[in-house]
């Protein structure tokens, strides 16, 4: 299937309940999700963020779950957000007040709430306040994931109250959504933090560009706007042509290499995230853990190819059997 329809039907898959039952039987599957998710509780992802913190490496962690529609599983996501921020607390941070915390989790908003039938957005700014809450007694920075198109006026709403609480609370914004370069002049303003990403859902194209060229336009110019303005730019990529660009943009800006840094995901470029941390420059890497892994085990498989090609290798013993 060529690439250009292949991304199109895993970013779809990803949202099949038949195909998540399917793919999270296989035993086969288990080998690669290994590679993605750092184990399925809490004292997994401390062991993954601990190695991580050893080799010169900031840490984000995510909880997995997203589109939560019953409350306890919501506040049951809360209650795992508590207990790893507890275990986070008791790990030595290495940071001076007001300087940039190696240690922070992410959230998505639908996993707390977002998209309960009956006061969604307040149940879900309510348990992320809870979270910033604890994350704050524990010295932990909070960011709040982006998601699908249709949560984004809501989740920036609910970015924009925590930030009245919590100054330091980050947010995410996806290049490929043509609101974003907007989006990105109003939120990266002094003190704000902005992971810039390149969008990992699947996107009509009345809101977001389609053609990797497009995007890849998109992600320099948002990634000019957040260079040159007044925030702390998080630029969250694997693609070395942006790399380099973030890299130029930065200098061109007088920024300095504490004043910005990059973010790739648990398992993916490892040897590029120890050469950047090498380098002196500042590599946060984005670790997952949870039982709730289809969703995001599929976005990866989308964007790269190879993830893919790997997965289907995976697979041929289990089908020779």
């Amino acid at each position: 299937m060529p690439a250009g329809l292949l991304r199109p039907a895993l970013l779809a898959a990803a949202r099949s309940p038949r195909l998540e039952r399917g793919v999270t039987r296989m035993r086969a599957t288990r080998a690669l999700v290994d590679r993605f998710v750092a184990g399925s509780a809490e004292p997994q992802a401390i062991t993954a963020a601990s190695a991580l913190r050893d080799s010169g490496r900031f840490v984000t962690i995510d909880y997995l779950g997203e589109d939560t529609t019953d409350p306890a599983q919501a506040r049951n996501t809360v209650a795992h957000y508590r207990e790893l921020l507890a275990a986070l607390g008791e790990l030595p941070a290495a940071v001076e007040p007001g300087t940039v915390r190696p240690l922070e989790v992410s959230l998505k908003l639908s996993a707390l709430g977002q998209s309960l039938p009956h006061d969604g957005h307040l149940i879900a700014l309510d348990h992320a306040r809870e979270i910033c809450a604890a994350a704050a007694a524990a010295g932990v920075a909070v960011t709040v994931d982006a998601e699908d198109h249709t949560t984004t006026d809501s989740t920036l709403s609910i970015v924009r109250e925590l930030r009245a609480d919590f100054p330091g609370t980050g947010t995410v914004m996806q290049a490929y959504l043509r609101r974003t370069e907007a989006d990105c002049r109003e939120f990266a303003g002094p003190g704000s933090r902005i992971r810039l990403c390149k969008g990992a859902y699947r996107e009509p194209e009345s809101v977001a560009y389609q053609q990797a060229a497009e995007v890849d336009a998109a992600y320099l110019r948002c990634l000019r706007i957040l260079m040159d303005g007044a925030g702390y730019p998080m630029v969250a990529t694997h693609d070395p042509a942006m790399i380099e660009a973030a890299q130029r943009y930065a200098d061109e800006a007088g920024r300095k290499a504490d004043e910005f840094e990059f973010q790739m995901l648990y398992g993916i470029r490892d040897v590029e995230q120890r050469r950047l941390a090498a380098d002196r420059r500042q590599i946060r890497v984005y670790v997952p853990y949870g039982d709730q892994w289809y969703g995001y085990f599929m976005r990866r498989l989308a964007e790269r190819p190879a993830n893919l090609a790997f997965f289907l290798r995976a697979l041929a013993p289990a089908n020779r059997r």
